[in-house]
């Protein structure tokens, strides 16, 4: 049950610090180098954690092994940050931009896991969308 949890755990540690952090870039501060920035210690910290955990791993090795998803993973993380960044800047509350960005995140990827997977949709998963749409509502009404 552990493994099953701490991963979740990790992400949500790490999105509560993370939503606190792009908050807190300076109005100021041009995005794109503040990313810079981020993406500079990002592999800093990638390539130690490497090391830490695989010992006498090679990692120029393992960057044999990247396919496409790994590459456009890197964009899309960018558009991911940015657009957090640039939100925040534009006046989103912290207390409302993960939960509206994560709700319709969630909305979407039903259907994501109905055409591209072939995941089941069960009356549950319908009546979860339909909550995630009424809360949106309700975040959203002034």
């Amino acid at each position: 049950m552990f493994n099953y949890i701490w991963p979740l755990l990790i992400i949500v540690f790490a999105n509560t610090l993370y939503q606190i952090c792009a908050k807190g870039i300076p109005p100021q501060m041009n995005t794109y180098a503040s990313m810079t920035i981020t993406y500079a210690v990002a592999t800093l910290f990638s390539a130690v954690a490497f090391f830490v955990t695989t010992r006498g791993g090679n990692i120029f090795k393992e960057f044999s092994h990247t396919n496409w998803a790994t590459i456009v993973l890197g964009i899309v993380i960018t558009g991911l940050e940015v657009g957090f960044i640039f939100a925040y800047k534009a006046g989103w509350q912290v207390s409302t931009l993960a939960t509206v960005s994560n709700a319709a995140l969630a909305v979407i990827l039903i259907f994501v896991g109905l055409i591209g997977y072939h995941e089941a949709i069960s009356w549950s998963k319908v009546l979860g969308v339909a909550i995630c749409l009424v809360g949106l509502y309700f975040i959203n009404r002034k």
